[in-house]
């Protein structure tokens, strides 16, 4: 079983209230045998929201106390972060699955890098809280870049 991050799947669950369909993924989930899942909603956050960012660290510092997830307000939210990623974590491990292709640049689904904290659009490495909990967990992860990379190979056809 394969889990994909619902933006990634069409589904407007972003925090502008948008997708980042990859018709790939799209046709993935058509076909049947993946699961989306959107962390931020699971964990009782509204569409559309606020914009949030790590502050401290990254997902893996937000797991261990060390850093917040914050919207651009200033509110923390860091909590409903680690509820949706855990009830993501369950329905992962529920259904079977054993990776999961998530959004890039997210502070829930970030594989590689997310944002800086700054609310200024720069990026930095680092996981999102999601990406974080199911690597612990043993559930591999890949951004949609690497998937598409992998599948298609490295020019894309």
């Amino acid at each position: 079983m394969l889990v994909v991050s619902g933006c990634l799947a069409g589904c407007r669950c972003r925090f502008d209230g948008d997708s980042r369909a990859d018709p790939g993924i799209e046709a993935l989930v058509n076909a049947g045998g993946v699961m989306m899942v959107c962390p931020e909603e699971l964990g009782g956050l509204d569409t559309p929201r606020a914009p949030s960012e790590i502050r401290g660290g990254d997902g893996s510092d937000v797991l261990r106390g060390r850093a917040r997830v914050v919207t651009v307000e200033g509110r923390d939210v860091t909590s409903a972060f680690l509820a949706g990623a855990r009830r993501a974590l369950e329905l992962a491990e529920a259904a079977g699955a054993d990776r999961a292709v998530f959004k890039d640049g997210s502070p829930s689904c970030g594989v590689t890098r997310i944002r800086d904290g700054s609310f200024t659009g720069r990026s930095r490495p680092g996981r999102g809280v999601t990406s974080a909990l199911f690597l612990e967990h043993g559930i591999g992860v890949a951004s949609e870049e690497a998937w598409r990379e992998s599948v298609l190979g490295e020019d894309g056809t």
